[in-house]
């Protein structure tokens, strides 16, 4: 966003000399452009109520939601992509394996009493995607602390291999760990004693209806999981505008993208790919029309066909 922001109000085109760059706050009204980088949906809000003028959220399918009207959102909102950053994920329900668990569901049909740990940031879109999973499974996030169990939040990152949640596994202070950021903690947590469970087809197949992707967490790439197993997607961070914005902006917006992209950070190695980023791919999961003036930018820089 840092980058966008200068290449923005640094073109000798632009009447407009401030950007202001919101992480995790609200917008206000007195600035012309203001770019909003998060992992909650408030993100989402600000650029819809005219609080932000582009913003960006992983997995990107919180933006379909919102586009379908689903999940908390009770009716379509005006979103429309830009690009979507590659990042390939899944969300993960890993447990440990004495416990003798292989599906999601069994916890609420069995009422397990378990310690799970959870993302310590609550507006973490984490938290969202949970509630429609459990409530897809047939109950609900509350039930888990019901049933005597206990969601443990203390960690705001995601579990590594010498993470406090990994040691707790470890030390039996911690029964599972639902999170994402497969790459980072799977590995570590298999050789802890964890494994992962599957969601069943029918919770899937409900996910899939709000806007959901599922995803196959492969043996073949962590061969201490024994079998493939079957979850939901938390690819793609997505960078949206509202619906009506200015095709002037989208398109300087988009600009300043392609001109910033070998400074841009991103998982891979080299230039931000942008090449990649306006297609539908498992990395770059598209469910959100581009908006017309992004569609036309990367068309004429030769990345749409």
């Amino acid at each position: 966003m840092l980058e966008v922001a200068n290449a923005f109000v640094s073109a000798p085109d632009q009447k407009l000399r401030q950007v202001k760059v919101l992480i995790r706050e609200q917008g206000t009204a007195d600035w012309p452009l203001a770019l909003y980088a998060s992992n909650t949906t408030a993100g989402i809000d600000a650029v819809v109520a005219g609080e932000a003028t582009m913003a960006m959220i992983n997995p990107s399918a919180a933006l379909t939601l919102a586009y379908r009207g689903k999940g908390p959102y009770g009716e379509a909102q005006p979103v429309r992509a830009i690009a979507i950053i590659p990042s390939e994920d899944q969300y993960l329900f890993a447990v440990r394996k004495d416990l003798g668990l292989t599906r999601l569901e069994e916890i609420g049909s069995r009422r397990l009493t378990l310690r799970i740990g959870v993302r310590g940031s609550r507006d973490h879109y984490l938290h969202v995607m949970l509630d429609h999973v459990a409530q897809a499974a047939g109950v609900r996030v509350d039930d888990f602390e019901k049933w005597g169990g206990r969601l443990i939040t203390e960690s705001t990152g995601p579990p590594r291999a010498d993470s406090p949640k990994l040691s707790a596994v470890r030390a039996n202070e911690l029964d599972a760990i639902f999170d994402e950021g497969a790459a980072l903690w799977l590995g570590a947590a298999l050789e802890a004693g964890m494994t992962l469970l599957s969601l069943d087809e029918t919770t899937v197949g409900q996910l899939e209806a709000m806007g959901y992707r599922r995803a196959v967490v492969r043996c073949l790439q962590y061969p201490l999981l024994g079998r493939d197993i079957l979850t939901v997607d938390f690819s793609g961070w997505a960078i949206f505008v509202h619906a009506a914005a200015p095709d002037a902006i989208v398109q300087r917006l988009c600009a300043a993208l392609e001109e910033r992209k070998a400074s841009i950070p991103w998982e891979g190695d080299g230039s931000l790919p942008l090449e990649r980023m306006c297609s539908d791919s498992p990395e770059t999961p598209l469910g959100v029309p581009l908006h017309p003036a992004a569609e036309r930018f990367w068309r004429s820089q030769g990345y749409l066909e």
